[in-house]
């Protein structure tokens, strides 16, 4: 896909965001729910900061967010209790599940 196509599909599908009941996710937000559900599990605080190149608080407080949302949740690793265990939630599924879903029908209906 050409460059200007993808950013036409992108600005489509922020646009189109807006304009329902979705759940307002920064950037960053958007990236660790993404790695949580398409990433090979068990995921970690420590493992989505070096995955995503970004800090451990980093990743602390875009989970904040996505806990109070149940889009995922946290638990202590109870084999090492040092780390942190991110895990996916049903809710969390079924927002990615829609979000995918209107993204296919924007790239159709772009004729993508």
């Amino acid at each position: 896909m050409e460059a200007r196509k993808a950013l036409s599909l992108w600005h489509r599908v922020a646009i189109e965001s807006l304009g329902h009941d979705l759940a307002e996710l920064s950037q960053r937000q958007t990236a660790i729910l993404l790695e949580i559900y398409l990433g090979e599990p068990p995921h970690t605080v420590r493992g989505l900061a070096a995955r995503l190149g970004i800090s451990k608080p980093a990743v602390t407080r875009a989970l904040h967010r996505l806990e109070a949302l149940d889009y995922a949740r946290r638990r202590i690793d109870e084999q090492d209790r040092r780390s942190v265990l991110v895990q996916r939630t049903v809710k969390g599924s079924v927002f990615l599940r829609d979000f995918a879903d209107r993204i296919g029908v924007l790239a159709r209906e772009a004729g993508l």
